[in-house]
């Protein structure tokens, strides 16, 4: 028993927070504007060339502009979650650090080795992004002599490749090399590539626009604004989220920021909303250029120019893809390395990974092995098994992210590691300065201050005393008029929360799980499923209900996200629901991952964990073992003085 207890305590333990948030051996050269266009290039890449005809032509039509809408508004709800976190915790581990910080060790690691995974695929999937699309401007040329030289990988293989993409290898291993030389260098890349980006984009959105047919967003085209219905629009969104997932990397820089308390919110918001319009207005040109099921899925806007007779722009478009997708691979490039030196910092990875080069101050040993993986994997996989194993590891990482904003929120001051707010003194009161002790004597009926026994509390600072340790003392305990609640009442504080949130995210998977898989049965009105969805929603409001009842803290220091627990919750259910619309076949790859991961952590990470260490102590300070001995009369000449139990004084129980 005592055995599976130390288990539980090394597996939840969580990460302690230093005094100095700002300290690292990473260089912190990064301002507001720096870090928005690190956010905007990771963002605006692949997405919007690749997937943008992909969603137009099979799923939503005209209605994809809709899709990017929502899709936007769900990447909005996590990356306010994530900026509240990159604000409080400056640090590179993104969700994995929040995680750790919060819930424990366990679910922190599987975060970060999710997070590992997504970061690795995402750079290896855009480097092959990056590759067809310099393909496609020589006519298959790349491919083509590639399979004549050195043959076929596979034929019609859904995880192989079925050729070696040499150019997806080149581009990955010069993308690492340039993050290599530095925070400032590579950021100063991405910087000039996302700029010149923009500027395409802007052509295309104008140019687009100069084409436009308004009468194909109606319904004389035959067709109308939503071809596929409103579901086709909520399927678009589903696929639309995934060209949002960069934000992540602005979390990520938090720890290179100069100013993470006010850059990372700033830059997650500049960046999200400047990225939305984007999309919404190339997504516009595109469908009032060309009717919706004429769009090439994989050349969008060259395909749509040259429709309309404007050929010349297609190789505009061409150059504005390859710059795009570029940002993405150096933002993805750039994240990775961070991500490993963040957990291997804190011992649950190999040490030597956590190694910061003295000259580009930059994890190098991480940029090396990772940048290397991430190659082999652009040279051997298919695009789109990558893309859709990312994405389920983002999604997880987005969902615990979201859960640990809530947790946080109702945690008591004794377990919260974060600085909070004075608190307000009541009007009318006064305090008296701390130099002042000789206006007060101690005596019977002059107590003394109980965070600092030596310094006498006047009467005249009663009044505000008691309302400040009853305003953050009641953090994480229920309300006032909710006290008697018979089955909260029994929780510690904080703890009553944490299992709401965690049965109110089981509840959100079970109302998922028959809304999309039994959603045939709930077109036919079947009594059953009709139950359950009603079941399952009562019991997700009645958690919620319980998380209300909680009082919550709105006390720090730095950013924090409105509406909570709202926010969070919806934003938490969107990924669940996004999550359970992913193949059966990714959830595998999924399970098969987190079980390497597990390994790595039960026969590494958890004995050689920072936090480890720390719980160990020092063991015994001096042992002593010679032979003197101590003369019989200095033994009886020992005395103790017992001194009787004194009764407490009437008016010492108001400051207990």
């Amino acid at each position: 028993m005592d055995l599976i207890k130390r288990g539980l305590s090394k597996i939840t333990r969580v990460k302690t927070i230093p005094e100095d948030m700002h300290e690292t051996a990473l260089s912190r050269c990064l301002n507001t504007f720096d870090i928005t266009l690190l956010g905007i290039g990771h963002m605006i890449g692949a997405g919007i060339y690749v997937l943008t005809g992909t969603v137009v032509r099979e799923k939503a039509g005209p209605s994809a502009v809709l899709s990017f809408l929502f899709a936007g508004f769900a990447a909005l709800l996590s990356a306010l979650c994530y900026a509240e976190f990159g604000a409080r915790i400056p640090k590179a581990g993104s969700a994995y650090s929040y995680t750790y910080v919060t819930i424990g060790e366990l679910w922190g690691f599987i975060i970060g080795w999710n997070i590992i995974l997504e970061h690795m695929i995402g750079a290896a999937s855009v480097a092959r992004a990056w590759s067809g699309a310099m393909d496609a401007i020589f006519n298959q040329a790349i491919r083509n002599g590639t399979i004549e030289s050195i043959g076929r990988l596979s034929h019609e293989n859904e995880w192989v490749s079925e050729y070696p993409d040499l150019v997806a290898t080149g581009i990955t291993i010069v993308a690492f090399t340039i993050i290599g030389f530095g925070a400032k260098i590579s950021i100063n890349f991405n910087s000039v590539f996302t700029i010149l980006n923009t500027l395409v984009l802007l052509f295309i959105i104008i140019a687009g626009f100069s084409f436009a047919d308004t009468s194909l967003w109606s319904s004389s085209s035959g067709y109308g604004f939503m071809p596929f219905g409103f579901e086709g629009t909520i399927s678009g969104a589903a696929t639309c989220f995934f060209a949002y997932i960069g934000f992540e990397g602005i979390a990520i820089a938090s720890e290179e920021a100069r100013d993470p308390e006010k850059s990372i919110p700033r830059a997650t918001v500049l960046s999200l909303l400047t990225v939305t319009c984007l999309y919404l207005l190339a997504t516009a040109s595109l469908t009032l250029m060309i009717p919706f099921y004429d769009t090439n899925t994989s050349a969008a806007f060259p395909f749509a120019f040259d429709e309309v007779g404007a050929h010349w722009a297609k190789y505009i478009v061409a150059g504005g893809t390859l710059l795009g997708i570029s940002t993405s691979l150096l933002g993805g490039a750039f994240s990775l390395p961070r991500s490993v030196y963040a957990m291997a910092e804190d011992g649950l990875l190999f040490h030597f990974l956590a190694y910061i080069h003295p000259k580009t101050q930059t994890p190098i040993f991480a940029v090396i092995v990772f940048g290397l993986i991430s190659a082999l994997m652009a040279l051997l996989f298919e695009i789109s098994t990558l893309v859709e194993f990312m994405s389920i590891g983002t999604l997880f990482g987005y969902t615990i992210v979201a859960a640990s904003i809530i947790i946080l929120r109702y945690q008591p001051v004794s377990k919260c590691q974060f600085k909070l707010k004075p608190e307000e003194q009541p009007a009318g009161t006064t305090t008296t300065s701390v130099s002042e002790p000789s206006m007060t004597t101690v005596n019977e009926t002059t107590p003394l201050s109980k965070s600092d026994p030596t310094t006498p509390v006047k009467q005249s600072d009663k009044r505000s005393m008691l309302p400040k340790s009853k305003s953050h003392d009641d953090f994480g305990r229920l309300r006032q008029n909710l006290r008697q609640v018979p089955i909260l009442r029994r929780f510690e504080p904080g703890d009553g929360v944490k299992s709401a949130v965690v049965l109110m995210g089981v509840f959100m998977i079970g109302l998922c799980l028959v809304v999309i898989e039994g959603a045939s049965y709930l077109k036919e009105a079947a009594w059953w499923s009709v139950s359950l969805v009603v079941i399952f929603s009562f019991l997700i409001v009645i958690f919620y209900l319980v998380i209300v009842a909680h009082e919550k803290n709105d006390a720090f220091l730095t950013f924090q996200i409105p509406f909570v627990p709202l926010l969070p919750a919806l934003s938490m259910l969107i990924n669940i629901a996004l999550m359970l619309s992913l193949t059966k076949l990714t959830w595998l790859r999924l399970v098969i991952w987190i079980t390497v991961g597990l390994l790595v952590y039960f026969v590494y990470g958890i004995h050689y964990s920072r936090e480890n260490k720390k719980t160990q102590g020092y063991g015994p300070m001096v042992e002593y073992t010679g032979d003197a001995t101590i003369p019989e009369n200095t033994i009886s000449g020992m005395t103790e003085e017992v001194k009787e139990l004194q009764p407490q004084r009437k008016d010492e129980g108001l400051y207990q």
